[in-house]
């Protein structure tokens, strides 16, 4: 059986190398996820984005335009 445990550390790190890509993903899956609900769950999608963005740890990097690469908080 697979060990999470590694899985999620090395996405975590793979993530943190790459968050300009990660954000981007995660806001094409909150676009798609918008327009399946009509705009109804907008604010949730968006929270649940931000959350999966804060738990990799590029929240606030690259895609959303905030930070330059290798300049934010994140894990790098």
């Amino acid at each position: 059986m697979p060990n999470f445990g590694k899985l999620v550390d090395q996405a975590k790190k793979l993530a943190g190398k790459h968050p300009d890509q990660v954000n981007k993903g995660v806001d094409k899956v909150e676009d798609a996820a918008g327009e399946k609900t009509g705009g109804k769950y907008d604010s949730q999608i968006h929270k649940a984005g931000d959350q999966a963005e804060g738990y990799l740890g590029t929240q606030g990097q690259g895609a959303s335009g905030q930070d330059a690469p290798g300049q934010g908080t994140g894990n790098q």
